[in-house]
């Protein structure tokens, strides 16, 4: 009789002989990935999605269809209308404070010298790589402590116009809101913290101080 290409006898073993010929395996064969599409919402964090379509399907047993969806995390700081996201969502890039003198003396040089103001923290959570930093540039990653309030410079040229706000201090945060960092120099040195306050007059003790980039 004719041969079924349903794969029940592979189960019940009365295949015909020319079983295998005659229903050759065929596997799933899917497109390629579509561009990433945009956040699906702006000012939040969010997941962006790409997918792909099934050429053809599977028969004979053969290998099943991949997803056809992938999503992946992401954030875009402006909105719909082209008008720029809340400070709070945007990741504060920090450094040690020492590299603050340096930058001072540069801007004055340059006659660009505005004042600046501080904001204080408190780390809630950091990843193990602070402590994992080895280079002389990176040692000051050791002084980050989870509980411990820190200190963190705006200055220029961080110091962003017109909103005269550095990317990252938080501006706009409601109270108890964890906020994202990342240390400059160790991509694997970052955490989470909370804005206590802004201080317009900076007096950052030499330890626990930083600068945003």
């Amino acid at each position: 009789g004719p041969c079924y290409c349903d794969q029940a006898c592979a189960r019940t073993l009365d295949c015909c002989h020319d079983y295998a010929q005659a229903c050759t395996v065929i596997p799933c064969v899917v497109s390629q990935w579509s561009a990433w599409s945009g956040c699906a919402e702006p000012c939040k964090t969010t997941y962006r999605v790409r997918m792909r379509h099934i050429i053809q399907e599977p028969r004979n047993g053969g290998e099943a269809c991949p997803a056809l969806e992938e999503r992946a995390g992401c954030v875009e700081y402006w909105t719909r209308q082209g008008t720029e996201c809340q400070q709070s969502l945007i990741p504060a890039l920090i450094t040690t404070g020492g590299f603050g003198k340096a930058r001072k003396k540069r801007a004055a040089a340059d006659g660009n010298e505005r004042a600046g103001y501080c904001v204080e923290f408190q780390l809630v959570a950091i990843t193990p790589g602070c402590l994992h930093s080895h280079h002389s540039y990176t040692r000051w990653m050791h002084y980050l402590r989870e509980g411990h309030t820190v200190c963190v410079e705006c200055q220029h040229p961080a110091l962003h116009s017109p909103s005269q706000h550095c990317y990252g201090d938080g501006t706009g945060s409601q109270k108890n809101q964890l906020l994202h960092w990342q240390a400059v120099g160790n991509h694997r040195c970052k955490g989470t913290w909370r804005r206590i306050r802004q201080l317009d007059t900076c007096s950052c003790p030499s330890v626990h101080s930083f600068l945003f980039i």
